[in-house]
């Protein structure tokens, strides 16, 4: 098992124990199908919490693909970067330290793929501030659109009634909990 593979495991291990809301194995493979699927060389995550997904998706980068997080609590930040090194990619990502809504805004370039895993209630915000930074083909996965679909009612209805995206549920259940329905919507940009 190469590093990153063990401090995912290990995330993993202390998630079940402590319940940490990382996106998990199972939903995790979604995240990694659609990665995979892109084949991004850009990717923003918007939620990093400790990490976990900014591994599963630095791991699966090409050659000088980027990962660009935003992270608005510090102490998460700085976890996140230590599991990072630890897995040997943290010269593959940036994690910014700041509110997305204030941080996406001074992004610059375009993302092939965007992952949000923040406040549920605020999906449809970063939606919309990232937008002019997506091109066609970019993806945009949001995880616990099951769960939290009550919450993220009006980005749910933004990414399958807009015309402005190609989206599918993809079901599965909720992070350590697998009694609790859950899923990760996958949203690609006409």
């Amino acid at each position: 098992m190469d590093r990153a593979e063990a401090v995912l495991r290990e995330i993993e291990r202390m998630g079940e124990r402590n319940f940490i809301p990382v996106i998990g194995p199972e939903k995790g493979k979604i995240l990694d199908d659609a990665i995979r699927a892109s084949k991004p060389r850009r990717v923003l995550e918007i939620g990093t919490l400790i990490g976990y997904s900014a591994i599963r998706v630095a791991r699966l980068l090409p050659r000088g693909g980027r990962l660009v997080c935003i992270e608005k609590d510090a102490h998460h930040a700085e976890m996140a970067g230590m599991n990072l090194e630890r897995a040997g990619l943290s010269q593959r990502v940036e994690i910014i330290v700041d509110d997305a809504k204030h941080a996406i805004p001074r992004l610059h370039g375009t993302f092939d793929v965007v992952f949000i895993d923040a406040d549920k209630s605020e999906y449809y915000t970063y939606l919309k501030l990232v937008e002019p930074l997506l091109h066609r083909g970019s993806v945009v996965v949001a995880d616990n659109a099951g769960v939290f679909a009550r919450d993220m009612k009006d980005y749910l209805s933004y990414v399958r009634q807009s015309g402005k995206y190609e989206s599918r549920y993809y079901e599965s259940t909720m992070e350590f909990d697998p009694n609790t329905k859950d899923g990760v919507e996958v949203s690609k940009k006409h």
